[in-house]
């Protein structure tokens, strides 16, 4: 018998980390033993608070250059695990997109994954191990026209994650996603309070209530132990069955 946890020794980059769904990741990690490089922008007070001792950085994707410092100071060690889970989300009508919009939403939701994966996969690939896992969301599947750029983006990411998983799936590495649905979080909670505004929601999804950043942890840690190792270039939905349609009843004429 032993008591070794499953990621015991392992090293793991939680970005977006100070709350959230990122938060929780980060703490289901530590919960089985990983290391864990807390990253976050503008919170060091919420960053410090997420696992004790845990190291803790501060970055901001939108600025040019700032990835590729982040991905620096954490190798000062091995990294074997990253959780791109940062991003920004501005809404607001498609036709007045302009083109800061466009560049922020491009480095902070896909240029900062790519450079990541640039920085830490072919080390991970020379030590014969690692684990990739981002985050997508419904919203690639059932886009709407105020996300237009988080949703676009969202599917690029995907398309990034497949194509440098079949390049290093030999090298033991396995990148993945998994694509949540309404996830209520600090971020959302006043949205939520609104009893109308989650009677819409319960109604919409098949699992009838809203997902919380725990749902998004047991797929994570299945992803990144041995047990996901036969898995790469995945998307899981941890949506309660939103991406397969609207639930029964929730539209007129709908069974």
């Amino acid at each position: 018998m032993t008591d070794r946890q499953p990621l015991s020794g392992r090293r793991a980059l939680v970005t977006g980390a100070d709350q959230g769904i990122g938060r929780a990741i980060a703490r289901g990690l530590a919960g089985q033993g990983a290391e864990v490089v807390i990253h976050h922008l503008g919170n060091a007070a919420g960053a410090s608070d997420v696992v004790a001792g845990a190291e803790v950085v501060e970055a901001d994707f939108t600025r040019e250059g700032a990835v590729n410092v982040l991905a620096e100071t954490v190798l000062a060690k091995p990294v074997d695990i990253l959780i791109a889970n940062a991003a920004i989300e501005r809404r607001g009508p498609w036709d007045q997109i302009d083109d800061a919009a466009v560049q922020d939403h491009l480095a902070a939701n896909f240029t900062s994954l790519l450079t990541l994966c640039q920085r830490l996969v072919p080390p991970m690939a020379a030590r014969g191990w690692g684990r990739v896992v981002a985050l997508s969301s419904i919203m690639a599947a059932r886009p709407r026209s105020e996300t237009l750029l988080y949703a676009a983006l969202k599917s690029a990411q995907l398309t990034a994650i497949r194509a440098i998983a079949r390049d290093v799936a030999g090298q033991g590495v396995t990148l993945n996603t998994i694509a949540p649905g309404a996830i209520e979080t600090e971020r959302t909670a006043a949205r939520y309070a609104d009893a109308a505004f989650r009677a819409a929601v319960e109604a919409k999804i098949p699992a009838r209530r809203p997902g919380t950043p725990a749902d998004c942890v047991a797929p994570v840690l299945m992803l990144c132990g041995d047990g996901g190792s036969y898995i790469t270039g995945a998307e899981i939905p941890v949506d309660g069955g939103w991406s397969i349609g609207d639930a029964p009843g929730a539209l007129p004429g709908d069974g």
